[in-house]
């Protein structure tokens, strides 16, 4: 089939993409935006996590074709982002990033948990994360990152 997906920000003519690709496959092959991790592709690591309408998917869930007429944003179209940018800001200084691989899931989720609630709670932002898997940080790390990043964002908006 032939797909019209509109991905940071730029529309994408695709042609002949098999009916059962999935988003994921999609933005790392053909586009080449490999912030999105090719994991466990069932929805369970949160390594692909993309906003799919302002919303956090796992992009291995999402057939591409699902994806037609609606906004995709990777971790690299998140870059301008005011939330987002202190998200990864606050992983950064505040430990939450080790090997890297699951990072940019937890970057792209966070940014969906404070864009969504700007005063989530902490056991909001625990809730929201609890699809992203890391197997380095233990999570204190990136929850102290995601807490910083919230109180941060508040006072840049006082």
């Amino acid at each position: 089939m032939n797909l019209d997906l509109h991905v940071n920000g730029r529309d994408h003519h695709l042609p002949d993409v098999p009916v059962w690709e999935s988003l994921l496959s999609v933005l790392r092959d053909r586009l080449a935006l490999y912030g999105a991790k090719n994991a466990c592709e069932q929805g369970e690591c949160g390594s692909c996590s993309v906003m799919l309408d302002d919303e956090v998917v796992c992009s291995c869930l999402v057939m591409a074709g699902q994806a037609t007429g609606r906004r995709v944003r990777t971790v690299e179209g998140l870059e301008q982002d005011r939330v987002c940018a202190q998200v990864r800001r606050s992983m950064v200084e505040k430990g939450g990033v080790q090997c890297g691989f699951c990072t940019p899931g937890f970057v792209v989720a966070g940014t969906g948990i404070l864009a969504a609630d700007p005063d989530a709670d902490d056991e909001t932002i625990r809730e929201g994360l609890a699809g992203n898997l890391c197997r380095c940080t233990g999570y204190t790390k990136i929850l102290e990152a995601m807490a910083d990043a919230r109180e941060t964002l508040h006072e840049d908006a006082s």
